[in-house]
């Protein structure tokens, strides 16, 4: 879909311009006609191809600072079909297209109801920490199973996954050792890692709220993950796509083991954020 560029009166409103370049926006709304935070803006030169990229914010307002020329601008959100426009960028100009609306794909098919069972090789559990507030240490726990019972109403499905706490790995054995133990996830006395969630929340386009409790060393708290439905596919049976991440305190789950360097730095940082990339089969 392309349309032409509405151009905004230069005393419509206030805006700060590049020198030698020109300003771009677009206000982007649902189906709801509410804004579209995270939509992504693609624009793309036509002459040299040079391509700029841009998110709209929490009122759906996507703006980028562009050479002057003539673009190819596509916008975009997970679960909406994109929208492409043609517009001309001059210097010192302001180019708006006001109020672009996207629409949901109707391709993104839901999971029928009924079981769908983790592929343990193609899901991943992953995790990411502080370290002396200098670097980031990545991890991942390698065994694990579970399941998405997928409701007549998809309101109404729930998630269950089983992680082995030994399994924590984070490419060093001798952090991983530590990890293991008491000052941390004591995998001999809690020796599972447990997530059932309560409830299934819709969100816009793909997003959902999937919130449930999580067991951590024998101590349980509630979680919110945030989740983008990707679809099905049929490949070695049916397949259903997910991606989600939330963050942890760890001191909610009584690990609290620190040390502190000069200044007050920590070795190990209180946040924790997970990253779960999910592919399930149909039983």
């Amino acid at each position: 879909m392309f349309g032409r560029l509405r151009r905004r009166q230069a005393d419509s409103e206030p805006v700060t311009v590049a020198v030698n370049g020109g300003l771009f926006s677009a206000r982007v709304r649902d189906e709801k006609d509410q804004p579209l935070s995270g939509a992504r803006g693609l624009m793309v030169n036509r002459r040299t191809q040079r391509v700029t990229e841009a998110t709209a914010d929490e009122f759906g307002l996507l703006v980028a600072t562009l050479a002057p020329g003539n673009y190819t601008v596509t916008i975009s959100a997970g679960g909406y079909r994109p929208v492409s426009h043609a517009i001309d960028v001059l210097t010192g100009d302001h180019a708006a297209l006001d109020i672009v609306q996207l629409l949901p794909d109707a391709d993104l098919r839901l999971p029928a109801p009924g079981e769908w069972e983790l592929d343990p090789d193609h899901t991943s559990i992953q995790f990411v920490a502080r370290h002396i507030a200098l670097s980031q240490v990545y991890g991942r726990f390698t065994r694990f199973s579970g399941s998405i019972h997928v409701g007549e109403r998809i309101q109404d499905s729930y998630v269950e996954v089983l992680i082995e706490a030994a399994s924590i790995e984070t490419a060093s054995e001798k952090r991983d050792a530590h990890l293991r133990s008491a000052d941390f996830l004591d995998v001999e006395r809690f020796p599972h890692l447990h997530f059932v969630s309560d409830r299934f929340g819709e969100g816009s386009g793909d997003k959902w709220h999937v919130a449930g409790n999580l067991t951590i060393r024998g101590s349980s708290r509630a979680v919110n993950l945030e989740t983008s439905y990707l679809g099905l596919q049929t490949w070695n049976g049916n397949r259903l796509g997910a991606i989600a991440k939330t963050e942890l305190h760890r001191e909610d789950f009584a690990i609290n083991w620190q040390q502190t360097l000069a200044k007050g730095v920590v070795v190990v940082g209180s946040t924790v954020e997970i990253r779960l990339n999910i592919q399930a089969v149909q039983k």
